[in-house]
């Protein structure tokens, strides 16, 4: 059975930041993804240092936070990677199996792209994680939903660059609330339901 991945509609972004980061998100196993290599070019750190990271904290990383491809699909992105300005975004790529490929890439969903920024723990990896936040959340196509995150994305990303050069806890603060807004806790339990009849006995005079 052959790998199957394709690159994912988008629209044009008005602006540049986004519209970078959307062009470099693919889809893998039905999951919205960006390579380790365009994660690492946008946080400003070498591939290699990205994933030891990654490796030294994999437990903060689960199934959907991060995908660690198969020979066959990493071949495949990087084949849709070296044509992408030939190929068409909706073109579905396949690839033979036997194909080798001597490193095994990660690809990080839009939870992972911010536990990656945390555990870099650097101002622009926090700064380009909104971006990369907000392109996630434009292409996932949510209409009201994603119109009031955006708004709260966007209210992040003003306050990040009031921020950049304080302590690093304030990066940390800043990295959770944008789990949160991607990932809101339960809200309160529901009243249980009373059973049985309920009748209203008036007295006799």
């Amino acid at each position: 059975m052959c790998a199957r991945l394709r690159k994912s509609s988008v629209s044009n972004a008005p602006s540049a930041p986004i519209a970078s980061v959307e062009s470099v998100i693919y889809t893998v196993r039905g999951e919205r993804v960006i390579l380790d290599a365009e994660l690492a070019k946008l946080y400003g750190v070498p591939t290699k240092a990205l994933n030891q990271a990654v490796r030294r904290n994999r437990r903060k990383f689960p199934p959907d936070f991060l995908l660690e491809l198969t020979n066959a699909e990493a071949a495949n992105l990087q084949r849709l990677r070296f044509q992408q300005d030939t190929i068409s975004r909706s073109q579905i790529v396949t690839l033979k199996h036997g194909k080798n490929v001597k490193f095994r890439p990660f690809a990080f969903t839009e939870h992972g792209a911010i536990m990656a920024a945390n555990i870099l723990n650097s101002p622009q990896a926090v700064q380009m994680s909104v971006f990369v936040v907000r392109a996630f959340v434009k292409m996932r196509g949510l209409l009201t939903d994603t119109r009031e995150l955006a708004k709260k994305l966007a209210s992040l990303e003003k306050e990040l660059t009031s921020r950049l050069d304080s302590h690093e806890t304030a990066i940390f603060d800043v990295l959770q609330r944008i789990m949160l807004l991607l990932d809101p806790p339960p809200g309160p339990d529901a009243p249980a339901k009373e059973m049985g009849f309920h009748t209203t006995l008036k007295k006799r005079p």
